[in-house]
C-alpha cells in the first residue's frame, strides 16, 4: 500500500502520458496504463474531467517514486478517448491491448464502461471502472472488472432512505414525485428502481419522463411538470441535461419542494453552482463525493481549481481510482495482468480521501463504498447526511 506521504506528495511532476502511438522508449521501466474516457463528444466535459483526474494521479504516484516493488517504475498513461459512444470505446480497449498496457481505467459512463469491460475481459485485461454506475458492469461474472465507487442500486436505496427520513423530520409535507431521466442505461436503470421502490418509502410516483440525449430543450417537460404538480422532482441524467432541466423549471417558475437527486449530473457540481447559482440553490443530491473532512482532498481541490478547474466527482473518482489500480500493481509486484487482477481482487486499500471503508470487492464491486448526501447551500455545496460527515444541517423542504 502506498504510505500517506506519498499520496499526498506535492509535486509539480508531470505525468508520463501520451496519446497513440506509444512513443517507445520515452521512460527505460514503465507500467502502461489505459486511460479511457469520452474526451469528445456529448459527454466531453465529464470526460476531460475524468481524464484531468487521472493523469494528476499519475503524475503524482510517478512523483513519489512510482511502483516501490517494481524497482521505483513509472506509469505511463495512453490516452484513449471513447468519443462518448460505447462502440469507439470498446475498439480503444483494442488499440491499447495491442500497445501492452497492464490495465485500463475508466470509462466514465455506463453504457461505455459496460462495452469496455467487456472487451477488456477478452485479454484477460484489468479494467477499474472510475464511475460508471449501472450495477450490470459487475454483475456479468467478469473476472478483470472492478468498480471503486457505488453503483445505482446503492446509491438508489441510500437516497430513498434518507429521504423518508427528511420528509418524516418536516412532518412528512411531500407526497407525490415526478422522475425526470435520460435515455441511456444510467438514467434508464435509476429511474426504474426509482419508480419500483419509492411506493414502499410513502412516495406516490405521478410520472415518470424520458428524454433524448442529448436534449436541448426541456420546455415542453417543464409545462407537463406544471401540470402534474409533484411534490419532489428527481432528475437522473448528465451534466448538460440536468443543467438545461433545472434552468428551465426556474425560467417557468416551477419550484417544487425539493429537487432531489441521485446521481444528478450537475447538482454536486461546483461549475454548475458558479454558473447558475440561483437554480442550484438548495437541490440535494445523493452521490460521489469526497470526505470533507481529509485535508488532503481539499488540497487536491485547491490544485484542481490553480489549473482553472472544477473539483468535479469526475476528477477525484479517477484520481482515486488510479492510486487503487497502482495500490494493486505494487502488491503484484508484476506488470503481468492476472497477477494485478489478483492484487485487485484481494485490495483491502484505504489510503485516500473518499469517504470510504476498506476495499472489499465482491463480484467486482466494492462493498466499502458509500455515496453522501449533499445540499447546495450559500453558493456552495456542503454534506448534510450522514451526520459524521455533516458541514451543514439540510434545510427540507425547500419550499414550505
Amino acid at each position: 500500500m502506498q504510505s500517506r506521504r506519498r499520496f499526498v506528495s506535492q509535486s509539480a511532476a508531470v505525468a508520463s502520458a501520451v496519446a497513440f502511438p506509444l512513443v517507445a522508449g520515452a521512460q527505460p521501466k514503465t507500467v502502461k496504463v489505459g486511460v479511457l474516457h469520452p474526451v469528445t463528444g456529448a459527454l466531453a466535459y465529464s470526460g476531460q474531467q475524468c481524464r484531468l483526474g487521472a493523469l494528476m494521479a499519475i503524475g503524482d504516484i510517478n512523483a513519489a517514486a512510482g511502483i516501490e516493488s517494481l524497482g521505483g517504475a513509472k506509469l505511463q498513461a495512453l490516452l484513449g478517448d471513447a468519443q462518448s459512444q460505447p462502440q469507439a470505446g470498446a475498439a480503444e480497449v483494442e488499440k491499447m491491448n495491442e500497445a501492452g498496457v497492464s490495465a485500463i481505467v475508466g470509462a466514465y459512463a455506463s453504457a461505455i464502461c459496460l462495452a469496455t469491460t467487456q472487451a477488456a475481459a477478452k485479454y484477460g485485461l484489468p479494467h477499474v471502472v472510475d464511475v460508471g454506475v449501472a450495477d450490470q458492469i459487475v454483475e456479468r461474472g467478469l473476472k478483470n472488472s472492478f468498480r471503486f465507487g457505488c453503483g445505482y442500486k446503492k446509491s438508489t436505496g441510500v437516497a430513498m432512505a434518507n429521504l423518508m427520513l427528511l420528509n418524516k423530520a418536516a412532518g412528512s409535507p411531500a407526497k407525490t414525485v415526478m422522475i425526470i431521466h435520460e435515455e441511456s442505461l444510467f438514467g434508464v436503470g435509476t429511474a426504474q428502481l426509482l419508480a419500483r421502490e419509492l411506493p414502499g418509502y410513502g412516495f406516490d410516483v405521478k410520472e415518470v419522463a424520458k428524454h433524448a440525449n442529448p436534449t436541448r430543450d426541456f420546455n415542453n417537460i417543464v409545462l407537463r411538470m406544471k401540470s402534474v404538480n409533484p411534490d419532489i422532482v428527481i432528475p437522473a441524467n448528465y451534466y448538460n441535461e440536468y443543467a438545461l432541466l433545472v434552468r428551465t423549471m426556474q425560467q417557468q417558475k416551477v419550484v417544487p419542494q425539493a429537487i432531489f437527486s441521485v446521481l444528478g449530473g450537475a447538482a454536486s457540481s461546483y461549475k454548475f453552482v458558479k454558473e447558475f447559482p440561483d437554480a442550484a440553490n438548495g437541490i440535494i443530491d445523493c452521490n460521489h463525493w469526497f470526505n470533507p473532512k481529509d485535508q488532503r482532498a481539499q488540497q487536491l481541490r485547491e490544485r484542481v481549481q490553480a489549473k482553472g478547474q472544477f473539483f468535479s466527482y469526475e476528477v477525484f473518482m479517477t484520481y482515486t481510482a488510479m492510486w487503487l489500480l497502482a495500490d494493486a500493481i505494487g502488491r503484484a509486484k508484476s506488470m503481468e495482468r492476472a497477477a494485478i487482477i489478483d492484487a485487485l481482487d484481494k485490495s483491502n486499500f484505504s489510503n485516500h480521501i473518499m469517504p470510504y471503508g476498506p476495499t472489499k470487492f465482491v463480484n467486482g464491486q466494492n462493498e466499502g463504498a458509500q455515496p453522501l448526501m449533499t445540499q447546495v447551500v450559500k453558493n456552495d455545496i456542503k454534506v448534510i447526511i450522514p451526520r459524521e460527515y455533516r458541514e451543514v444541517d439540510p434545510i427540507f423542504p425547500l419550499k414550505a
